[in-house]
């Protein structure tokens, strides 16, 4: 499927500096200036940046043909086992997993799963700041509900829902991206651009759509995906493939940063296996490249990683402070926090060890900075460990250090604590429940990836 791309000048703009940040969490990641350039710089001027390819797999297939009737992965089915050396929650039974998840998910469902925005269309609302969603929330309300299907009846129709409200709402610069936030009107709000990490869990739960119910309904989901991938290259992608940017919308040091919280290696290890691309692999091996630098240099005792990440291609380094949105730019903050869930997956699916090895560092000094206590978890650190004031329990936090610790069996207390301060320990808030949630489907074995699943 072809990308459309809007005709526009390119243009030198600078960022309202009172932008981004809401000081609570809830959105933080996704606050690009309202004022940013209305065209990308655009990678390479022309190149396609990574990504890109044909809409083929290595085996030529379009995707899932037919219309599968109903969910052909069903939530707690388990076909699909994890890496050797993962591990899940010891202390209750696979089922008593499963219905911890089922029950988190029933009620964020309620929570914050809403039918409006014109006939058929749903989204997750945030409450939050005015907004009434966000394409970051978006994405993981997508996510969540093709891996729900088969528990939930309405999973695709909610699903088809969602697919219609972000096609509803494309991005100024590069059509073919969702537009960051829409306002209580449905409207598009603090700039009509885009955020990559929106799009790239929007172009993953397309593909796990495709395995779930295929592609020949009245929703190609393999065609908009294979739509999106090419419009994130285009846009969303450095001009030398080396990294994710924070959106279409950067130019400056804003087109030499990144988002620590955008590294989803296991996402582009499935948009590389099914695209058979290998720019989506090079991205990742350079995220990888840029973490262990960053960790080495600016966190050897903690691993951790800050939320934004300067001069990406050259020199990684954390961003100063008030960088996009506040004074812990460059400090593990409320972008950061998922930074373990997001990038461990790719052991737990793929036996990546370099994920392994990053998300190790972590666990082990956070193990010893809280005594294994996960209540003791901050909601935020500097990185050489020291807190940055908070001392509330969050569950954006908390629950991906769950995913982390499934990659070392040592960690087999730890994840159990981690598991039960989750499923016990909701935040009333969008932005830490969502998390919990898709920790949660992690952490029971329930994440599948859509290369390895057969179709429908």
């Amino acid at each position: 499927m072809a990308v459309l791309l809007a005709a526009c000048a390119l243009a030198a703009c600078a960022p309202n500096p009172n932008a981004g940040g809401d000081g609570g969490g809830g959105d933080d990641d996704d606050d690009p200036p309202t004022d940013a350039c209305p065209c990308p710089d655009g990678p390479g001027g022309g190149g396609d940046g990574g990504g890109g390819g044909d809409g083929s797999g290595p085996d030529g297939q379009p995707g899932c043909s037919g219309d599968g009737g109903g969910a052909a992965q069903p939530f707690g089915n388990h076909a699909l086992a994890y890496a050797t050396g993962a591990i899940l929650p010891s202390h209750l039974s696979q089922g008593q997993l499963d219905d911890g998840v089922r029950g988190f998910y029933d009620a964020w469902k309620a929570r914050y799963l809403r039918q409006g925005c014109g006939a058929g269309r749903w989204y997750v609302d945030i409450e939050l700041d005015g907004r009434l969603t966000v394409s970051e929330a978006h994405g993981y309300g997508m996510i969540i509900t093709a891996y729900m299907a088969g528990h939930d009846p309405q999973a695709r129709t909610i699903f088809d829902g969602m697919v219609a409200y972000y096609l509803d709402h494309p991005s100024q610069d590069t059509p073919g991206l969702m537009a960051w936030a829409q306002d209580g009107a449905c409207s598009d709000t603090d700039g009509a651009n885009s955020a990559a990490d929106g799009d790239l869990d929007i172009a993953y739960a397309l593909l796990l759509a495709d395995k779930q119910w295929s592609s020949g309904g009245a929703i190609d989901y393999r065609g908009l995906a294979d739509a999106l991938l090419d419009a994130i290259a285009w846009g969303e992608v450095d001009p030398s493939g080396s990294y994710v940017q924070l959106g279409d919308w950067t130019s400056g040091e804003y087109a030499a940063a990144t988002r620590s919280s955008d590294f989803m290696p296991g996402h582009l290890a499935s948009f590389a296996a099914i695209t058979g691309d290998a720019a989506w692999q090079q991205i990742s091996d350079r995220t990888y490249a840029i973490v262990a630098d960053v960790q080495a240099t600016y966190a050897p005792a903690t691993g951790l990683i800050p939320d934004f990440i300067a001069a990406a291609g050259s020199d990684p380094q954390p961003a100063r402070a008030y960088f996009l949105e506040n004074a812990a730019d460059g400090a593990y903050g409320y972008n950061a926090c998922r930074d373990p869930w997001r990038i461990a997956m790719d052991f737990l699916i793929n036996g990546d060890a370099r994920s392994r090895d990053v998300v190790r560092r972590i666990t082990t000094w956070i193990r010893g900075a809280t005594g294994g206590d996960p209540y003791e978890i901050r909601p935020g650190y500097a990185l050489d460990g020291g807190g940055l004031g908070g001392t509330y329990f969050d569950l954006a936090f908390v629950a991906p250090l769950g995913v982390a610790a499934m990659v070392d069996a040592g960690n087999q207390a730890w994840l159990n604590a981690l598991w039960d301060a989750t499923v016990s320990g909701g935040d009333s808030t969008y932005y830490g429940d969502t998390i919990g949630l898709l920790s949660l489907i992690a952490m029971s074995g329930n994440w599948w990836a859509p290369e390895a699943a057969p179709c429908p």
